[in-house]
């Protein structure tokens, strides 16, 4: 039973069918019953307009022999008196019993009769509170079989009280055939039984291929997201529905989230490749001078070796540092530092450097990480400075601004968003750049991304480059 409900086709055309067979199934009853209490309401009507004109004709004063009963098929008349005994019954009635009327009333007030009968009282309360020649407001209804010619039948019944002129209290009954009633309700559930499965067939039929439908693009989508991955070629892409429903917004993420991830491996393979080529010239320059440093100890650089090592240690922890933001490593959000102080305890420990800002300003985030910044645009900027290096500190309604301004030969325009890729160095920073593998700027800028701040390149005011790190207050 899984294995054949484990398509969502099926599912949504077993619930498809299951809700509209509930639908029909409670508006085929609600018919059935309306139709039932509309038929019952004429049949009581009918039966209420025979019992009152047979009890106006008796309060008038006819005798029972001259009553105008109507014909026992149509509707059976019978007159009682108080002891339940008929005094008039209509053409072809055989008998009648009827279930339904409300027998406390009756039998009370036959007890009645017969205590003021055996009082003599003709004076009595004998039809209750009517007087003689009266007949009742009020009409029981109830339902119960009539004997006409020999067939029994249901019917609707009515009973109404009537005193005769002479103060002779009588109940008539008249019914109303019910068979009109139950013809009408088997026809309209015999109907509604044929017609159910018919239209649940239907239903089920054309919701079933109706999805299939829909659900074409998304087993093409699958199908090509199964052959992508057996191949390992992220270049290809899931089919694009013509339309603009949820399935083609579904393939067009899909190839989004293709192309994110075809450029993630690409720039991962790049990084990789850049780190293996820069890793691999401080390491061999290490391994050159240990091995002569072993064969010829008088001839070993021990200042090149150390700087070797140092090189390859930065270059390392560049690289560790890269991996946890490419990883999503992010600030922790209640952190918060003044920035005013760092950029003060930074600025002191360098020399030639300016610095012009606000005293105090608190921002959120990493206080390491935003010292990695504002050091390695420090460090960029004495690379390329002739003499001046200055930082400025200062804030806005939205925004906390800090400027390192160099008095250097500045950035190109071609060029300001490309120094910000990983190992990427100008050609006038690979002649001055003392071991430089290209990656300052590069954290730098990750690092301000992450805080939900920005990094930009700019002329500054005197001439070189001006770096604008903004950070949300």
């Amino acid at each position: 039973m899984k294995r054949r409900l484990g398509s969502v086709r099926a599912r949504a055309t077993l619930a498809a069918t299951v809700v509209v067979a509930v639908a029909l199934v409670a508006a085929g009853a609600a018919v059935l019953l309306s139709l039932r209490f509309t038929l019952t309401d004429k049949a009581d009507a009918e039966a209420d307009s025979v019992a009152r004109n047979a009890a106006s004709a008796l309060a008038n004063g006819f005798a029972y022999a001259e009553l105008r009963l109507p014909d026992g098929d149509e509707n059976p008349v019978e007159v009682l008196d108080r002891n339940e005994r008929p005094v008039a019954v209509g053409e072809d009635v055989e008998g009648m019993e009827v279930t339904a009327i409300d027998s406390d009333r009756l039998n009370s007030e036959t007890n009645d009769d017969a205590d003021d009968r055996a009082e003599g009282d003709q004076d009595a309360e004998d039809g209750g509170s009517l007087k003689a020649g009266e007949v009742a407001d009020e009409t029981w209804y109830g339902e119960g079989s009539a004997t006409v010619e020999g067939v029994t039948a249901d019917y609707r019944f009515a009973g109404v009280d009537v005193v005769t002129p002479a103060g002779v209290p009588l109940t008539v009954y008249a019914g109303a055939p019910l068979s009109t009633e139950e013809e009408a309700v088997g026809t309209a559930l015999t109907t509604m039984l044929i017609g159910l499965p018919l239209l649940l067939l239907t239903v089920s039929g054309v919701t079933y291929v109706v999805t299939g439908r829909a659900l074409r693009p998304v087993e093409g989508i699958r199908s090509e997201m199964a052959a992508i991955t057996a191949s390992e070629d992220l270049s290809r892409r899931v089919p694009e529905p013509d339309t603009h429903d949820e399935v083609a917004r579904l393939a067009r993420t899909t190839n989004e989230t293709l192309a994110a991830l075809e450029a993630s491996v690409e720039r991962q393979r790049a990084f990789v490749a850049d780190a293996s080529h820069e890793l691999r010239s401080p390491i061999a320059s290490l391994r050159t001078q240990l091995e002569v440093g072993a064969a010829h100890p008088e001839l070993l650089d021990l200042d090149g070796a150390v700087e070797d090592t140092v090189r390859l240690q930065s270059l390392a922890a560049d690289l560790l540092l890269l991996a946890r933001l490419d990883a999503g490593e992010r600030p922790p959000p209640d952190a918060r530092f003044d920035l005013a102080r760092v950029v003060r305890e930074e600025v002191a420990s360098r020399e030639g450097v300016t610095l012009d800002g606000v005293d105090s300003v608190e921002v959120r985030g990493s206080r390491n990480q935003i010292c990695r910044v504002l050091g390695n645009l420090l460090d960029n900027a004495a690379r390329h400075a002739r003499d001046r290096v200055a930082v400025t500190l200062r804030t806005t309604p939205d925004w906390v601004v800090l400027q390192v301004v160099d008095d250097g030969a500045g950035v190109p325009p071609a060029d300001r968003e490309r120094v910000f890729e990983r190992f990427v160095r100008l050609d006038e920073s690979r002649a001055r750049d003392d071991g430089g593998a290209g990656l300052g700027l590069a954290i730098a800028r990750d690092i301000a991304t992450r805080h939900g701040g920005t990094l930009t390149i700019d002329d500054a005011p005197g001439g070189g480059a001006l770096f604008e790190l903004r950070l949300p207050r």
